[in-house]
């Protein structure tokens, strides 16, 4: 388990003048900016895993009966005007730049005539209805959006259409990974593993939903033998919204151990077609199947990727054999991903395995991505080997997919018993001036903890004003990367730190592109290995779970090994990035305008990265002088220095510019932003444009005085989000650069903030919603290992131990009442609980922290087992219960 400690800079002589960023003494100045001329574009390719403009044909909707407001939710995630037509043989070349809709009964007469190099058909259907979708409209769509009236909605359609029409890949950022792993949910129902989808999906890269484990239930009270399609595409749909992570559609038969039956092959069709229309990431495509088949599904798959799977569960597959090789060879043609899985009864056989692996990539170098472990205990081994989709299953999932399975824990330590991770010290660099900030430790804490890793974490503080403090830390032997908050300029550390400066051979650190073109660095990866400034750092591996008294004397260990180099990152850009592109489809902001607020340019150089990535088509700035190294790699850049500059900037022929607003002036300047904010506040007719403006406001709240910017924003017709996000998903970037495996959004969601599901949504019901998944998270997140007293990995809890539970299950019995908490905030409840129920109920309460009747509420319905409950007081649980 994770080691943290929190250290503070010792005691220093008397403190000078702060010295900003810019150079400035004074914290709060502010540079003015010149006008400067447009500088060129850098080609778009230099950005990895950067949006990209995608499907350019027109987007139409086919919307049910009284669903018509779904077209404009469309037009609002993709930043564009939507306008109805009564068929697709309306739809011409002159509704190019609009979303169009089109109603259900007048797209089924000609859906399947429509000229598809003109127009992608999206259908949607709205599952609240309590209806199938038209089975004629799903077969002749391009896509088939499922989707409830909830305030996830337009995440859930930013996610999917971002993803159907080309403008995210995940594919690629995945396959440059050291290590991926994927994780199934083996449940019959997904809403199971809903609760706890957050936990069981960290350290997975993609979650795999096996449709034939699904069991569909029957007004009879009997099961479906096979799951319909419209059960299928809800259980996906409520997967979808509870996870970001990519998802694995597999249908596996009865002889590769699914329930699947193989004698109808044009059914395997059906509901893999049926997955691509649905935006899933990854088809699991069984080689077994017709070639014809295969091909077409290959052909069809859009933005998809295919995963061609092969299984043998005889005992007598052998790697060496001719016919290993020839069922690599068969799945090449079609496929993105290759998967061979075999049953083995020696532990040389894992060896044969590795050769067969080395001997297809050197015979197949262009041969798409290997997947290949043996099952078993047997083939455990392989399983710690295996780089590409190696299946994971998890202590709270009810069965393991596969003879054999590990959790990413047990891999981890597995990989560590064989000396491939070492053990590392990892650092958050912390300042004072980011004390009051969203702090990461907490994170770093319970994901190392999750992922079992044995790396000790420190928080500790530089010196203000001397950033070669920061050596002593980076400067040892068992140093395993550091986050820095706030980042720092690496031209700084190199002039200032002849460590820093010496690496390489002289030649400094390895540099990102991002940190080479922000000029800021916020995290720190070591990287081993031959150093080479010309290669892009690799994610680091991360090191598993040793026993406490496993230990290492970091104290008398200093001094990098001397093929050990560091890598300058910048994951502020991506944390910017992704805070604004998840209620929204990137290309919303392609083409537009942006205004960028801050005291210096190193506070703005991020924001510019990321606009950059957005292709956004201009910047105006207030605050700061950009620097020609910065406008350089920056979209055309236009001080604000007169009202005139104000003016040019609303008429640019966009009645919605500026489209987004960033703020990255500190809290005691918020007056400055509400002005700026009012100016640019909805000013075009309205109903010019279906989408709201966007504000982001990077400054940290809680020591603000003034008013809240992003109240003045929401008021001002913005959709508003904060600090606390772009915080969470750069912790979440920056583990991952730094521990190389991934953990879930939600994870430091948890405990940031429970800001609107929605910022784009002001309704009463979003509103009222807004708490309760946040509350649940928290919940779960504190009270994961005491859930799990029975599980080989769960550790000790404090607070507690099961006679501790038996006393205050005992006292409950008696009095009726949580310790804590006063008997009427639990009528009814206790009586409808099993014991093994309540005594869950009970750890969440009484050992976490848990304050107000929604946690409590989300307490007792997390305690019920069942996603559905979601009582609006303890007092109607029992009625709820019943029903």
């Amino acid at each position: 388990m994770a080691a943290v400690q929190s250290m503070l800079a010792e005691s220093l002589p008397a403190p000078t003048p702060t010295i900003a960023l810019n150079g400035s003494t004074d914290p709060t100045a502010m540079q003015i900016d010149e006008a400067s001329s447009s500088p060129a574009m850098v080609s778009e390719s230099n950005i990895g895993n950067a949006p990209t403009r995608g499907d350019s044909r027109i987007a139409v909707i086919v919307f049910g009966p009284g669903q018509e407001n779904i077209v404009s939710i469309f037009a609002e995630v993709l930043g564009t005007q939507c306008r109805i037509r009564n068929a697709f043989e309306k739809v011409s070349a002159e509704d190019s730049g609009f979303v169009v809709g089109v109603a259900a009964g007048e797209a089924t007469g000609d859906i399947a005539a429509r000229n598809q190099d003109l127009v992608v058909a999206i259908n949607t259907h709205c599952v609240n209805l309590g209806m199938p979708p038209n089975v004629h409209l799903s077969t002749n769509c391009d896509y088939e959006f499922l989707y409830t009236d909830s305030p996830y909605l337009r995440r859930d359609l930013a996610r999917f259409i971002s993803f159907t029409l080309g403008q995210i890949n995940y594919h690629e950022a995945l396959m440059a990974k050291p290590r991926t792993y994927f994780i199934s949910t083996t449940f019959p129902d997904v809403r199971a593993a809903l609760p706890n989808i957050d936990i069981l999906t960290v350290g997975a890269d993609a979650v795999e939903i096996r449709v034939d484990l699904l069991r569909e239930p029957l007004s009879d009270g009997s099961y479906s033998e096979i799951p319909s399609l419209s059960y299928v595409g809800e259980q996906l749909m409520l997967l979808r919204q509870r996870t970001e992570l990519p998802i694995i559609f597999t249908t596996r038969c009865i002889k590769e151990n699914g329930r699947f039956p193989m004698d109808k092959p044009e059914l395997y069709y059906e509901y893999l077609y049926r997955a691509i229309q649905w935006g899933v990431e990854y088809i699991d495509v069984e080689l077994w199947l017709p070639e014809e088949i295969r091909k077409k599904l290959y052909e069809q798959r859009g933005n998809s990727r295919i995963m061609s799977a092969f299984h043998d569960f005889s005992g007598s597959f052998r790697w060496p054999s001719a016919y290993a090789q020839e069922v690599f060879e068969r799945s090449l043609p079609y496929a993105d991903i290759i998967k061979m899985i075999a049953i083995i009864n020696e532990h040389n056989e894992n060896f044969e395995l590795e050769y067969f692996r080395s001997k297809m990539r050197a015979e197949h170098p262009n041969a798409p991505p290997f997947s290949a472990v043996n099952m078993g205990e047997v083939g455990q081994f392989s399983r710690t080997l295996n780089p590409v989709f190696t299946p994971i299953t998890h202590p709270l999932l009810p069965l393991i997919a596969a003879p054999g399975q590990l959790s990413a824990a047990e891999i981890n330590a597995a990989l560590s018993l064989l000396g491939q991770l070492p053990r590392k010290r990892i650092y958050g660099i912390t300042s004072t001036s980011s004390r009051s900030a969203t702090p990461q430790a907490p994170f770093y804490e319970k994901c190392i903890n999750e992922l079992g890793l044995p790396h000790q974490f420190a928080v500790v503080e530089r010196h203000p004003n001397n950033p070669r403090s920061i050596e002593a830390w980076c400067n040892q032997k068992h140093f395993g990367g550091a986050y820095l908050n706030p980042g720092l300029p690496h031209h700084t550390l190199t002039k200032t730190s002849s460590f820093f400066a010496g690496l390489n051979g002289g030649n400094g650190p390895i540099l990102t592109e991002a940190a080479r073109v922000t000029g800021v660095v916020d995290t720190i990866v070591v990287q081993s290995g031959s150093p080479s400034r010309s290669s892009s750092p690799g994610s680091m591996p991360s090191s598993p779970r040793h026993r406490q008294n496993d230990s290492v004397d970091f104290s008398s260990q200093s001094g990098l090994g001397l093929a050990t180099s560091l890598v300058f990152d910048n994951a502020g850009w991506k944390g910017i990035l992704s805070t604004l592109t998840r209620d929204l489809a990137p290309s919303a902001y392609f083409g537009r305008s942006a205004v960028v607020m801050a005291s210096s340019s190193d506070d703005a150089a991020p924001v510019f990265f990321a606009m950059r990535a957005l292709k956004i088509s201009k910047i105006y700035t207030v605050g700061f002088r950009t620097p020609t190294t910065l406008a350089r790699n920056a979209p055309p850049i236009e001080p604000f220095i007169s009202l005139e500059s104000l003016q040019r900037a609303r008429s640019v022929g966009d009645d919605s510019a500026p489209f987004v607003i960033v703020s990255a002036l500190g809290s005691e300047k918020s007056h400055l932003v509400g002005m700026l904010l009012r100016a640019f506040g909805s000013v075009g007719p309205k109903g010019t444009t279906n989408t709201k403006k966007v504000f982001l406001d990077l400054a940290d709240g809680a020591g603000r005085r003034s008013s809240d910017p992003g109240l003045v924003a929401e008021k001002n017709g913005f959709a508003a989000y904060g600090a606390d996000d772009v915080a969470a998903f750069t912790t979440v970037e920056s583990l991952r650069l730094l521990v190389g495996q991934n953990v879930p959004y939600s994870f430091p969601f948890t405990t940031t903030s429970d800001k609107a599901l929605d910022p784009f949504s002001t309704t009463e019901k979003s509103l009222k919603l807004k708490s309760y998944p946040y509350a649940v998270n928290v919940i779960q997140d504190r009270s994961i290992y005491k859930n799990r007293l029975d599980t080989r990995h769960a550790p000790q809890f404090k607070g507690g131990n099961d006679a501790q539970e038996t006393a205050r299950i005992s006292r409950v019995e008696k009095q009726g009442t949580i310790p804590g908490k006063p008997a009427a905030n639990v009528p009814g409840a206790k009586r409808q609980l099993s014991l093994r129920l309540l005594r869950k109920a009970l750890v969440v309460v009484a050992n976490t922290e848990i304050l107000g009747d929604v946690e409590l509420n989300a307490a007792c319905a997390l305690a019920t087992g069942d996603a559905k409950m979601r009582p609006t007081s303890l007092g109607d649980y029992s009625e709820r219960r019943q029903q």
